[in-house]
């Protein structure tokens, strides 16, 4: 028996490849399906399943390119109605995999169709469990994404998951292996551990929502705190339940674009111009109005956060050896309207001679001394959460979210210098872009965030002020 997690950090998702005899199952793909194929190839086994735990919001999958080219079945659990053929299996149904077996447990709570995969190995042990978004580790799926069906509300949601959890998983071993399909970073849960599995046991131990507890205090503690999700998810739950463009349709789509073509297009289509360098490379020398987005960090759930209409057509420029990778992560949020990069990167753009704009950032050490020099009287804007913003702060600073920048353009000083922050400096160089494409020309990044910034002798404080946003 092989169960490997395969596990993609900038999504913060957990896909499985479960091997016995032969026969592969794969749960929760991503959407570029070809490396779980050329795994199956290697094993000289054959995928026969692909078990999906729910309609995910917050990453395309690959179900349906993955079954045409492999002739897999998809496999649902109860209440789930795609437009496409598959297996909605009942409650307790078993499906054989060589050796292994895999039991479908319906756990409404996340979304009504929301199942999980126990599997028993070869010796009828029960190995583990793929959790999908019912139970992760130190967190339970919210229970607010879902569509409400007719009366239905969060709260009712909420209800489900205190009984599935406490009906379907917490009566199961102790020993039990428990895979989630996401981990810390997901929006699809609030209080995420960085580790990506562990024994129930341990969960029932350390897991706030599996303590005793009774249905009424469980909904206030799921519910509280849930920040609005991003403005894909809805997006990516119908694309996951109608069907979507292949990855090799998605490919050849995108061109790459000479400094004049790709002028044109961002003159002419109104696209997103998306520079997806590092921080402090994209700072020197960028395409007026574009936005920072870099590729290496959270990038995906950044665009589907900060670019709000999924059918926005985007143009980007990238490092050469990143052009298919942004690609890549741009669909697997479902942004499938790329018109193409630019050819030769920002290079080629300078040397045509066309206009570029630039950021100020500077150290932690110069923003102390600067803090210094006007005692204290400088506009500080912290982008950070709530949460980490609450945890510890500058003493002078007004909180404002990446997540809800654009709902906040108003606290930003037209006239005075403003200084963006963040805790490490990737998400305040965005917060500086999309600043400075809306005419905001006096911002000011402060590179290595608050991180550094703790390190001076700029007054922070852990009390947290009534909130200032509006």
């Amino acid at each position: 028996m092989i169960v490997e997690q395969i596990y993609t950090g900038c999504l913060a998702q957990g896909a499985y490849y479960i091997q016995s005899e032969g026969e592969v199952a794969i749960i929760d793909p991503l959407r570029e399906v070809q490396p779980y194929i050329a795994k199956a190839a290697r094993n000289n086994a054959k995928i026969k399943y692909i078990f999906e735990t729910h309609f995910h919001a917050d990453f395309v999958s690959g179900h349906l390119d993955l079954s045409r080219q492999t002739g897999a079945s998809i496999v649902y659990g109860p209440n789930a109605n795609p437009s496409f053929d598959c297996i909605v299996a009942e409650d307790g149904q078993v499906f054989q995999i060589g050796k292994v077996s895999i039991k479908v447990l319906h756990t409404p709570g996340h979304t009504m169709e929301s199942a999980c995969f126990l599997l028993t190995d070869e010796n009828g042990h029960q190995h583990c469990l793929f959790s999908g978004d019912t139970l992760f580790i130190g967190d339970v799926g919210r229970p607010d994404l879902a569509q409400k069906l007719g009366s239905i509300t969060t709260n009712d949601l909420a209800g489900f998951l205190y009984d599935s959890l406490r009906n379907k998983i917490m009566t199961l071993p102790d020993d039990l292996i428990i895979f989630p399909a996401h981990g810390a970073g997901s929006a699809c849960g609030k209080n995420m551990s960085k580790e990506t599995f562990d024994t129930l046991g341990n969960q029932k131990a350390t897991n706030y929502a599996l303590k005793e507890q009774t249905k009424e205090e469980f909904i206030a503690a799921v519910t509280d705190g849930l920040l609005p999700p991003p403005y894909y998810f809805p997006k990516n739950v119908m694309m996951n339940k109608t069907g979507i463009k292949t990855m090799k349709e998605i490919v050849n789509n995108v061109q790459a674009l000479s400094v004049e073509a790709f002028e044109a297009a961002a003159n002419e289509t109104g696209a997103v111009v998306l520079d997806t360098r590092s921080a402090q490379v994209f700072k020197d020398a960028f395409i007026p109005n574009s936005i920072n987005i870099g590729i290496k960090g959270d990038f995906a759930p950044w665009i589907g956060t900060l670019i709000t209409d999924i059918e926005q057509e985007i143009l980007f420029i990238a490092d050469e050896e990143n052009i298919d990778d942004v690609v890549t992560r741009l669909s697997r949020v479902g942004y499938d309207n790329v018109i193409g990069y630019l050819e030769g990167g920002i290079e080629a753009w300078i040397k045509a001679g066309k206009e570029t704009d630039s950021i100020e950032s500077i150290s932690a050490t110069e923003f102390a001394k600067r803090f210094e020099e006007a005692n204290g009287q400088l506009i500080v804007k912290d982008v950070r959460k709530q949460t980490e913003y609450t945890a510890e702060h500058i003493d002078e600073a007004m909180n404002i979210p990446l997540a809800v920048l654009s709902d906040n353009m108003a606290e930003f000083s037209k006239t005075k210098t403003n200084y963006i922050h963040c805790a490490g400096g990737y998400r305040s160089m965005m917060a500086s872009s999309i600043l400075k494409a809306r005419g905001f020309d006096n911002v000011v990044d402060v590179a290595g965030g608050f991180n550094e910034i703790a390190k001076t002798a700029v007054p922070t404080t852990d009390f947290v002020c009534p909130s200032k946003l509006k």
